[in-house]
C-alpha cells in the first residue's frame, strides 16, 4: 500500500508503472535526486497537489 509518507525513489522503485499518475498530478521532478528521498506529502505540498487525493489514485 502505497501512503502519503512514501519515499518517491521507493515508490517509483517498486511501483514503476504508477509513474504516469505522478507525471499527471503534476510531478516533473521524477529524476532529480532530490526528489527521490522525499516522502509524496512532502512533494505534494512543493506542487500544490492534494496528497490524500495523489494517494488515492496511486492506491486505485
Amino acid at each position: 500500500m502505497i501512503e502519503k509518507t512514501t519515499k518517491i525513489g521507493d515508490l517509483l522503485e517498486q511501483f514503476p508503472d504508477k509513474a504516469d499518475i505522478l507525471l499527471e498530478a503534476g510531478m516533473h521532478c521524477l529524476g532529480c535526486p532530490a526528489s527521490q528521498a522525499e516522502t509524496l506529502e512532502e512533494a505534494c505540498a512543493v506542487h500544490g497537489i492534494d496528497v490524500e487525493e495523489l494517494v488515492a489514485k496511486l492506491n486505485a
